[in-house]
């Protein structure tokens, strides 16, 4: 634990990992939270044993004094040819409603902060308000199981999505009624990348609706997760901002693409963040 918020790291950085050796790894590093992506080859959420396996796996979280945050951008998991398909914006999405659902299950058994989401790239046989309006009405049966799982959903902007910035992710709040299970993720990587007010304003524009923090670098207009100092993202900006926010979750790096050298990545990642949280003491 690190001013208020927990320091964790994104399993889908780990894919050539067991889960208990990437459990090992991070603990060895001085990491304090999980953000855990369903799907292979660490959690299989449609396995016979998946809840017994959650269940392991919040005994394990609960030895190590642990937060976890249940991910949902597995690659590949729904469709075996195309990456993420189906999503919310496709016009059958039927197969990542069931994800979803099963994934607001699973959470409630790891007793997870928040299940993070997405909406999805708009295909281009849906026109940009007819995929709003299918997911404002996908969003509604999303939040009903959550509400009723008492899970927090953690609704994610990504770049090139229908929801691309925090003000997306507000205004589809609002059409939802506000709901109380509708939370926000922010990725501090997509901040550079495509929020109009970089960092600082996307982090105070959720507010006290952030329940969820990736961790990671970028570049302006290239949605690529880069290792920390890599790229052009303030973190000691970004930090303070959450400090300033009285953020208490989990901040977990994301890097999706590094599991050929994840403890590597890992190790230089937490000390990247210590070495600014020393700086600002």
């Amino acid at each position: 634990m690190s001013r208020g918020f927990s320091i964790g790291y994104g399993t889908n950085g780990f894919a050539d990992h067991t889960l208990d050796d990437t459990l090992t790894v991070l603990e060895a590093e001085g990491y304090g939270a999980l953000a855990l992506t369903l799907g292979h080859p660490h959690l299989d959420p449609f396995a016979d044993d998946a809840f017994e396996r959650a269940a392991r796996l919040r005994g394990r979280l609960d030895e190590l004094g642990w937060p976890v945050v249940v991910e949902t951008g597995s690659r590949y998991l729904l469709d075996p040819f195309v990456k993420h398909r189906p999503t919310l914006v496709d016009r059958e999405a039927e197969p990542r409603l069931r994800f979803l659902a099963r994934a607001v299950e699973l959470a409630a058994v790891l007793r997870a902060d928040c299940v993070s989401l997405w909406s999805g790239v708009v295909p281009g046989d849906v026109a940009a308000d007819e995929a709003w309006s299918m997911l404002v009405e996908r969003m509604r049966e999303v939040v009903d199981l959550a509400d009723a799982a008492g899970v927090r959903l953690g609704f994610e902007p990504e770049p090139g999505m229908l929801v691309e910035t925090v003000a997306d992710a507000l205004r589809l709040r609002d059409e939802l009624g506000r709901p109380e299970a509708f939370g926000i993720t922010v990725d501090l990587g997509h901040c550079v990348a495509v929020e109009p007010d970089g960092v600082v304003g996307a982090l105070r524009a959720a507010g006290d609706l952030l329940v969820n923090v990736q961790v990671d670098d970028m570049m302006p207009g290239v949605h690529e997760h880069l290792e920390l100092g890599q790229g052009r993202l303030d973190l000691a900006a970004a930090l303070a901002t959450l400090e300033e926010l009285g953020y208490r979750g989990v901040a977990a790096i994301e890097l999706p693409r590094h599991s050929h050298d994840a403890p590597g990545a890992a190790a230089r990642g937490i000390r990247a963040i210590h070495e600014v949280l020393k700086e600002e003491r």
